[in-house]
């Protein structure tokens, strides 16, 4: 059973190596220009000069797919710290707050997480418009609450851990006490689950992508690929099925190394 862990730890962790170098360096993976168009060579199927094949417009859909990548774990990355930073703060407050403002703050967190993640991001692009940032804002905000829950219930059970008792009775004030042992210990638990909330903010914001609210064409982005091949899938396949397989790897992936951590965590190493 460890062993079968490890092994998909470590594969899932070299998926992840590979889509982030892709994002970082794109240019020494890409063969072609993701944005140069040659109608001559319009939805040519996977072959060795174009691995992934091309699109309606003759461009190289490997290229758009690597330089894709950027766009999409940015956005899950940029989402995913904003919200554990926004959980740390509110949850973290709320733990230590008077028990009306914890009761108050936790009921409208648990109106926001009676919805699906994906069902708020919806309303709030819906509010704000369409847009890569206004996807970022909204994938943010609907990320946020399952942070906050799990801050709230991290802080009140360190809050009376041993080792924070033992600072108060030193005579360590209580706000450097709360943050030298309590918001450390809060921050791990956060930590891992970031680590999944990757893999959801990233299929989010291709969901979002997907339904045109997102970046708008030429722009290389995993969702808007899978939209733009949808109309040819019986006659191109390979122009939905490729950014699609990329966003399924990332995604399982980033769960897989998600779900080991946080077994870890909970000391359940066998």
């Amino acid at each position: 059973m460890r062993g079968a862990r490890n092994a998909a730890l470590w594969t899932a962790a070299a998926v992840l190596a590979v889509v982030a170098f892709a994002a970082v360096a794109p240019g020494v993976l890409a063969t072609h220009d993701p944005l140069q168009t040659e109608v001559r060579a319009a939805l040519l199927p996977p072959g060795t000069e174009h691995f992934f094949g091309t699109d309606q417009s003759g461009r190289d859909v490997y290229s758009r797919v690597v330089y894709g990548a950027g766009r999409s774990i940015g956005i899950g990355i940029l989402a995913t710290g904003i919200a554990l930073v926004a959980g740390l703060v509110v949850g973290s407050l709320a733990g230590i707050a008077p028990r009306p403002v914890d009761a108050t703050l936790m009921r409208v967190n648990d109106v926001l997480m009676a919805f699906p993640e994906f069902l708020v991001a919806l309303v709030v692009v819906a509010l704000l418009g369409p847009g890569p940032v206004n996807i970022a804002i909204a994938v943010t905000l609907a990320a946020v609450p399952v942070y906050v829950r799990l801050a709230r219930v991290q802080t009140r059970t360190l809050a009376l851990a041993e080792h924070v008792e033992a600072a108060r009775i030193l005579g360590v004030p209580a706000i450097p006490a709360f943050v030298r042992h309590v918001v450390p210990g809060v921050l791990g638990s956060l930590s891992v689950l970031a680590t999944i909330g990757i893999g959801s903010s990233i299929l989010a914001a291709a969901g979002l992508s997907f339904l045109g609210l997102g970046p708008s064409e030429p722009t290389p982005e995993w969702g808007l690929m899978l939209a733009g091949g949808r109309n040819v899938l019986g006659q191109a396949w390979w122009i939905s099925v490729f950014p699609g397989v990329a966003i399924t790897l990332t995604v399982v992936a980033a769960t897989v190394v998600g779900r080991v951590l946080r077994a870890r965590a909970d000391g359940r190493n066998s």
